[in-house]
């Protein structure tokens, strides 16, 4: 195996803390590095390549409201795709990740194939030809990517990727000139238009950015961002992600009807987003928008807009002021607020799979009623969100595995360095 020393004679270990934080072993990161560059090696027959590191994920609250124009409390967390990368002197691009096959794109044509949609190679196009919308230069590259960032874990893989492509483009052939938000905004925009799904831009900016951010998306193209320095280390808590195992097929059409049914209900006072309408004007039309809608459950979606829009906000000045228990209580709420009014808890079709409801509470169960859990990401299958005291860690992750597997429990950390090239 290649020796991590060859790399900038070993600068990658000052790196690592900014990467994963103190949740890493530093012998287990040089293998995995030296691993993906020997990968590359045999892949492409080159020994130079260029390193590149991007997280997943996690939502801290605003569940479901940036499609909204709404307000969202996110962190970059400390799993990673990380990939090796070579320069081409030709247009085409080629991708190999981990467990995958091999991805082949000529960027000589940059239309929207419709054979590719809901394909990798649609996220690799889509991605190139907004580079070339703003003017911006592309060209080859061959690259091999590994990665943590659990897969249907909720911690946006599939963003991490996008936002990966995008810095690779931006490093090799824009001398990074493209910031975070710029590399989030074209990542949703191959994923809406090439890709065909219809996402909101909080997943891409979380992976992209660092650190913890509120995220106000108000005006679409030119999204608020706001660090947000805290360590719920310091305050007695690990953040954890339990894997339910849920199946993520099938789910396009339930989490499109949750931005679907919010703007039917914007569409009723003239908007396209609920975030340009006021509670007190949409509580006075109630009566009205039930007559007419005729849909019990958009209503309630989108009481859980308004409540969850103003949650963030008071999240977010809770951390501002160290107020530990404020902040607890309003994930909390948070956590009724998508299980009750915005009902993506479990998917409508199959009542009878809730391992989401089930992990929410065997978590209440073990770790008392006034225990902080929220879904997490998208839901109707996937993954919860725990603050574990730290003293109860080993002990709640050994019950969850009981039910949900070895290894479900997983424990994360905040990651403060942004989407990069971490070598040349």
């Amino acid at each position: 195996m290649a020796n991590l020393k060859t790399i900038k004679n070993g600068e990658l270990h000052t790196v690592y803390p900014l990467l994963y934080a103190s949740n890493y072993d530093e012998a287990d990161m040089d293998n995995r590095f030296a691993s993906l560059l020997k990968t590359h090696a045999n892949l492409f027959s080159k020994q130079d390549a260029s390193l590149f590191s991007t997280a997943g994920r996690s939502e801290l609250g605003g569940n479901h409201t940036d499609h909204n124009l709404g307000k969202v409390l996110a962190a970059t967390i400390n799993l990673d795709t990380i990939a090796a990368v070579g320069k081409r002197e030709d247009s085409k691009v080629l991708l190999v990740s981990e467990g995958y096959p091999l991805v082949e794109v000529d960027l000589s044509n940059l239309d929207k194939l419709d054979s590719e949609e809901n394909t990798t190679p649609a996220l690799v196009r889509g991605i190139a030809a907004a580079f070339k919308q703003r003017g911006l230069t592309i060209g080859g590259w061959e690259a091999n990517t590994t990665s943590r960032v659990l897969k249907g874990s909720g911690l946006s893989s599939s963003a991490a990727v996008e936002v990966l492509c995008g810095t690779i483009f931006n490093h090799l052939y824009n001398a990074d000139v493209l910031t975070p938000v710029d590399l989030a905004i074209i990542g949703k925009y191959s994923e809406n238009e090439y890709f065909g799904k219809p996402s909101g831009l909080m997943d891409q900016i979380a992976c992209a950015n660092g650190g913890i951010v509120g995220i106000d998306f108000k005006e679409s193209d030119k999204p608020v961002v706001t660090p947000v320095p805290f360590s719920f280390g310091e305050y007695g808590y690990v953040l954890a992600i339990i894997d339910t195992g849920g199946n993520h097929a099938d789910l396009t059409k339930e989490y499109a009807s949750i931005p679907k049914e919010m703007h039917q209900v914007a569409a009723q006072f003239g908007k396209s987003n609920l975030r340009d309408i006021t509670l007190q004007d949409f509580e006075t039309e109630l009566p009205r928008l039930r007559k007419i809608l005729g849909n019990d459950r958009a209503l309630l979606r989108a009481l859980h807009f308004f409540n969850e829009n103003n949650r963030v906000s008071a999240m977010i000045e809770a951390l501002y002021k160290k107020d530990m228990e404020t902040y607890l209580a309003l994930v909390r709420a948070s956590g009724e607020s998508s299980f009750c009014f915005l009902q993506n808890c479990y998917p409508s079709f199959s009542p009878d799979e809730q391992g989401i409801s089930l992990a929410i509470a065997l978590t209440k169960d073990f770790l008392g009623e006034q225990s902080t859990v929220r879904i997490h990401g998208g839901g109707f299958a996937g993954t919860i969100q725990v603050y574990v005291p730290i003293d109860s860690l080993a002990s709640y992750t050994l019950f969850m595995e009981k039910f949900f597997g070895r290894g479900s429990v997983t424990p994360i950390a905040i990651r403060q360095q942004p989407t990069c090239c971490l070598s040349e």
